[in-house]
């Protein structure tokens, strides 16, 4: 009996890293129980209510994919995602390419903040001002027009809010004058954190201009550039303010976004079966979207090491 106590390994004394582990997890239960409450619980009741006829008023009704096929049938649906493609090439390309230009136009000289403060104003307004503020330049006989009209210009007679798509592009265009400048500021702090071997290095060898860009600050810019585009897709996804603000999604339902297609559903038709139909949609797609960009620019950043 000695012999097999003797023989028994001893209990392992408790770590202190253990101890410390369960104190982490109890700090961090109650974000955990908030974020579940607020973001998990409203998107599954969301995910139900898309398979339901519900009016907002009642009890909800049993549809299965019913409103998932309307959907995909329904051509005010397919002009709002083709809206929503739109904004996402213009916020790809627009503010996050011009947000680019200003940084590197601007790296290098004495005082660059001051010459990037300008174009960072914007975006302390909100996108509905903005869409205000555009609005009032934009808007039939408005100041756009005046001003084209006293200079004899082309472009008097175009229906900047009116025509589609190109209400959908002069939209695009106030987004990027509010957004332009966050992109500079942050393409900014990103060259001045290259170190100076390399730039030094690469000036000695001869390179100048695009060889200097293509060579050693876009590679060097890759990582930054990558959380950039993925921000400029997930925000592009959801645009509802400055559309709201500027068209209503008007005129009729031209210049409609899958974001302000949902919310007219929903509030504004009574359908929100309808509308959360749209809602989980929009979120898988912005979802798949964001991650499978993430996913390639980091495995070919792990490739490139």
């Amino acid at each position: 009996m000695a012999v097999a106590l003797a023989a028994r390994p001893a209990a392992r004394p408790k770590r202190a890293d253990d101890r410390y582990g369960w104190q982490a997890k109890g700090f961090a239960a109650p974000a955990l129980v908030l974020v579940a409450i607020v973001l998990y619980l409203p998107f599954l009741w969301t995910g139900y209510l898309s398979f339901t006829k519900y009016t907002g008023v009642g009890a909800a009704t049993w549809v299965g994919l019913d409103n998932y096929r309307d959907m995909f049938g329904n051509p005010d649906l397919i002009n709002a995602a083709v809206n929503t493609l739109y904004w996402v090439v213009g916020t790809i390309a627009l503010p996050v390419g011009l947000g680019l230009a200003i940084a590197l136009l601007s790296h290098g000289l004495k005082g660059s903040f001051w010459y990037r403060l300008p174009f960072l104003l914007p975006y302390a307004i909100s996108g509905v001002a903005v869409g205000i503020i555009w609005t009032f330049i934009l808007q039939t006989d408005g100041a756009l027009t005046e001003a084209l009209q006293t200079l004899h210009l082309p472009g008097q007679d175009l229906r900047w809010l009116l025509d589609s798509p190109l209400n959908t592009w002069v939209m695009i265009i106030a987004t990027t004058w509010q957004g332009a400048g966050v992109n500079a500021l942050l393409f900014g702090i990103g060259l001045a954190s290259i170190p100076h071997g390399p730039v030094e290095a690469a000036r000695i060898d001869g390179a100048s201009g695009w060889s200097m860009f293509r060579h050693i600050y876009w590679p060097m810019l890759r990582p930054l550039t990558t959380v950039v585009v993925g921000l400029a897709i997930v925000g592009s996804l959801k645009t509802f303010d400055v559309v709201w603000a500027m068209t209503k999604g008007g005129p009729g339902k031209q210049s409609e976004t899958l974001a302000l297609r949902m919310w007219k559903a929903t509030f504004q038709e009574n359908q929100w079966g309808t509308g959360a139909a749209i809602a989980v949609f929009l979120t898988v797609i912005t979802v798949l979207a964001a991650g499978l960009y993430l996913r390639r620019q980091l495995s070919e950043s792990k490739s490139v090491v």
